[in-house]
């Protein structure tokens, strides 16, 4: 018997020897489709390749795609666990053409793989064919052999395939395997074709038309083929069961689930084994893809796929939390075919530890009420549609969970009621925002929201992605359309471009749809929405578009560096400083980074040197970074950091930097911003500054990367064109410096000295009256140029003692401004006083006081260019004073 790792193996290596390449699985969240909430199908990832929008160098490919159909309009949630072959998680086997091999190769390719590499035998089989569809109905007798009563033709729609309301389309062909007369049911097309005895295996389709708006169908100029064969079926026919849960890879888990609960895989808790085996893979596949459990969106369909598989965890007696401890199972089965499971072992293991432990502590009490309502109902009576709502709102219990519960008592839920009390709910949170203040500025984000739902942001894992325009805001009014020219917020139902939060600034690029663009100059979030900022360029875009989304990714990749910076600033900043310092703010801006910090004093040149040493060695390191979902307690209790101002909700992204677990890492923090893959990432670090912002806040200012290199670069250059202009090489370039600065001390003790002479000695030392009398006064007052104020008071001193008795006014003038010093000999100073005649002369200098005592005043002013008025002012006081 071939395992389903083989046969998954077994069916690429015979494409790709058939000329195929293999094409890995693409994530199940798709980029280029936003009609889909999940990947359901192998063609997701060859949407654009098959409408002429993207090229490949390939025109043959072969994939195991791996799918989900647990939300919108493709939803078997609530079927899995009791049939043989619904499942949320499942994978397609395909083949793909694009414009290379039509119907007859893809024919002969399926029936050759099928009956020679599978060996199913050939009376086994019966293909279906679109009831036009002469050619593949030819092609069936020609190259399989098939008599006329085991092809059959089907007029409906499921023999015809279409991408859309218009786009490629063509007929289908349909392999079945019957499982024999033992099996009740009928060949497909019949009364009995819902029975279990023939099953559909593979889904050939024949891509030969493009469908127009208004009906019409003209062939395409290169038909191409899209193959779908669900493994788990596949396998259980190959394996010789009935019943996709009986092959070795759903059993193994199965059986997990069995080991770990003690009980009996077939037993009364049979459909709940399934239910776990079936939702630990869509759960864990989901989270490796980055899609985190929440309560909008995608997260919200991973929650209550988790939370349904947890309950029935549950019914089986399990009483701690179950699902993460089957997570080895599941890689030991699918991690050789999906790495990615591997990568996100730990992610997977702590989420769903997590989910679980929250939601034991209420499923409980929500139980408790469940069986409380349920024992006042009559016979036939439906649970009412209040009592499921407030099992929602209050306990969190998604409805098809509350219906899942009632399914083995046969009652049903009022789901009209259900609807009626969300909708009053809707309505009184509505009243209460409008009536809140400020807060009702917001009001049409509001209302967007309540219609559209929070924006998915898919920026962690990609920086390209298709979406669906919900809704556009021009002057703070809703708007269908918006015209060329127009500055609009434009938001999505998903998006790449990351709202600025927690620091880290929006990001920019650009939106494209049908003949224009939207050139986004920053990206906001209001209300879990993300506005992206920009103007219409081109044609006119409106709303239900679908468009195309690509940030600016050389800016993001420097955005991620300098955020990833930050967490390895902050460790170093504790670890150098002290526990004590922690984050008070900081800027994560595309070209430079600032980080604010309790520190109650300046840093030292060493520590500044000890924190950048130790930041750069981290990157060096080139350690891991991960992230993980947990509580605010428990991430804080794992020792991760919270951040300043950031408020945080049921659970938190944390994120780790240099190490494999939370143990080992250098640096743990909450954050929800985007970071590097590996601390590598982030080049090099370089401290341009540290200052105080505010009494015990000190601001570190850096730059990483590009910006830090051209930064070291230019001062290398202004370095070496400072030694060159010295005649030094760099290295002696300090002694150098040193030499002159001490030169040039001695030339300006030299040059004062003469200064003085000059102003005490009498002759060309300075401009002005020399030594003379006034009204029988000897008076020496000059104008001094260039000369120090600090050495006025000196040089008067020095002046007073040459001419015995007398006054001395000299003014400096130094750069255009005007510093006076009067001095009065002792035996002068009680008739005449330096005070006095300082302010008559400050005055002329636009000045206004000075002081001193009656023997040496000093003042200043800003009008240099009347020191010269200024001396003639204190002389004429002279004058009149001994007059």
């Amino acid at each position: 018997m071939k395992s389903i790792n083989e046969i998954r193996s077994t069916f690429t290596d015979y494409f790709v020897k058939a000329g195929h390449r293999h094409v890995p699985s693409s994530p199940l969240v798709p980029a280029n489709d936003p009609t889909l909430m999940f990947t359901n199908a192998g063609m997701v990832q060859f949407k654009d390749v098959f409408t002429g929008k993207e090229k490949r160098d390939y025109v043959r490919a072969a994939t195991a795609q791996k799918c989900v159909r647990a939300g919108g309009k493709h939803n078997d949630l609530d079927n899995v666990g009791y049939t043989a072959r619904h499942h949320t998680f499942f994978e397609m086997l395909g083949n793909f053409s694009f414009g290379d091999y039509f119907k007859d190769t893809a024919i002969e390719l399926a029936w050759n793989l099928i009956t020679r590499e599978y060996g199913l035998p050939k009376d086994k089989l019966w293909v279906t064919v679109y009831h036009t569809d002469d050619e593949a109905h030819a092609l069936w007798k020609k190259i399989a052999g098939l008599p006329d009563e085991r092809i059959i033709r089907i007029p409906t729609s499921d023999n015809f395939w279409a991408m859309g309301d218009t786009g490629p389309c063509g007929p289908c062909s349909e392999i079945f395997f019957d499982h024999g007369p033992g099996v009740f049911g009928g060949p497909p097309g019949s009364p009995d074709a819902d029975g279990d005895r023939y099953i559909e295996i593979w889904n050939l389709v024949f891509m030969q038309y493009e469908q127009s708006a208004d009906g019409s169908r003209i062939n395409l100029p290169k038909p191409s083929i899209d193959t779908g064969m669900g493994l788990e079926r596949v396998s259980a026919v190959l394996q010789g069961v009935h019943d996709n849960y009986d092959t070795d890879l759903m059993k193994a888990l199965v059986f997990a689930s069995a080991d770990a609960t003690a009980t009996d895989p077939y037993g009364i808790h049979k459909a709940s084994h399934r239910v776990i085996a079936d939702h630990l893979r869509s759960s864990s596949f989901l989270i490796a893809d980055g899609v985190m459990p929440s309560n909008e969106g995608r997260g919200n369909v991973l929650r209550r796929i988790m939370r349904r598989a947890m309950r029935h965890a549950q019914l089986i007696g399990a009483r701690d939390p179950l699902m993460y401890r089957l997570v080895p199972a599941l890689i030991g089965q699918m991690g050789m075919a999906y790495p990615e499971l591997i990568r996100a072992e730990a992610l997977i293991t702590e989420t769903l530890k997590l989910e679980e432990t929250r939601f034991k502590q209420t499923l409980e009490r929500g139980l408790k009420l469940l069986d409380e309502a349920v024992a006042d109902l009559g016979e036939g009576q439906p649970l009412p549609g209040d009592v499921a709502f407030k099992l929602y709102d209050t306990y969190g219990f998604p409805l098809d969970l509350t219906q899942d519960a009632l399914r083995p008592r046969n009652i049903a839920v009022d789901t009209e009621g259900f609807d009626t009390a969300m909708a009053h709910q809707k309505a009184e949170a509505r009243k209460a925002w409008v009536g809140s203040g400020e807060a009702s500025t917001d009001l049409v984000w509001y209302e967007l929201k309540e219609e559209v739902g929070a924006t998915e942001f898919l920026g962690y894992d990609t920086n390209e992605a298709e979406a669906r325009v919900v809704g556009l805001v021009v002057d703070g009014k809703r708007v269908d359309r918006a015209a060329p020219g127009t500055k609009v917020s434009v938001v999505v139902n998903q998006t790449p471009f990351y709202g600025e939060s927690g620091g880290q600034a929006g990001d920019t690029g650009t939106i494209r749809g049908p003949g224009y663009s939207v050139a986004v100059a920053d990206t906001a979030k209001k209300l879990g929405l993300h506005l992206h900022q920009g103007t219409v360029e081109g044609g006119e875009i409106a709303v239900g578009d679908t468009v195309h989304l690509a940030i600016d990714t050389v800016r993001r990749d420097r955005l991620r560096a300098n955020h990833s910076a930050t967490h390895l600033l902050h460790k170093a900043l504790r670890d150098v400083l002290g526990p004590h310092v922690t984050q008070k703010g900081s800027l994560v801006a595309e070209d430079r980074l600032r980080f604010d910090v309790s520190h109650n004093k300046a840093m030292s040149e060493a520590e500044i040197e000890a924190v950048e040493n130790a930041v750069n060695a981290a990157i060096r390191g080139n350690g891991g970074v991960t992230t993980r979902l947990m509580t605010p307690d428990d991430a804080v209790r794992a020792g991760a950091l919270a951040l300043f101002g950031e408020k945080y909700g049921d659970e938190v992204r944390v994120v780790s930097m240099g190490g494999e677990d939370l143990e080992h890492a250098i640096s743990t923090e909450l954050c929800g911003g985007t970071h590097v893959r590996r601390t590598g990432d982030i080049a090099v670090l370089k401290i341009l500054s540290e200052s105080g912002v505010s009494a015990g806040v000190r601001r570190i200012e850096a730059l990483t990367g590009e910006a830090a290199l051209k930064y070291l670069r230019d001062e290398e250059s202004l370095l070496k064109r400072a030694a060159n202009a010295l005649k030094a090489t760099p290295a002696e370039l300090p002694d150098r410096v040193a030499a002159l600065l001490d030169e040039r001390k001695r030339l300006e003790r030299e040059l004062a000295e003469a200064k003085k002479k000059l102003a005490t000695g009498g002759g060309g030392g300075g401009e002005g009256m020399a030594s003379a009398q006034v009204g029988g006064v000897t008076v020496v007052a000059r104008k001094l140029d260039g000369v120090n104020p600090k050495d006025l008071r000196g040089l008067v001193d020095e002046a007073k003692k040459q001419i015995g008795a007398g006054v001395v006014a000299f003014v400096a003038v130094n750069d255009g401004k005007a510093a006076l010093v009067v001095g009065v000999t002792e035996e002068l100073s009680g008739s005449l006083s330096a005070v006095d005649l300082i302010r008559v002369g400050v005055e002329a200098v636009g000045g206004k006081g000075g002081g001193g005592r009656p023997d040496l005043a000093q003042a200043g002013g800003p009008d240099g260019a009347k020191a010269d008025e200024a001396l003639a002012a204190i002389l004429r006081a002279i004058e009149a004073k001994a007059a």
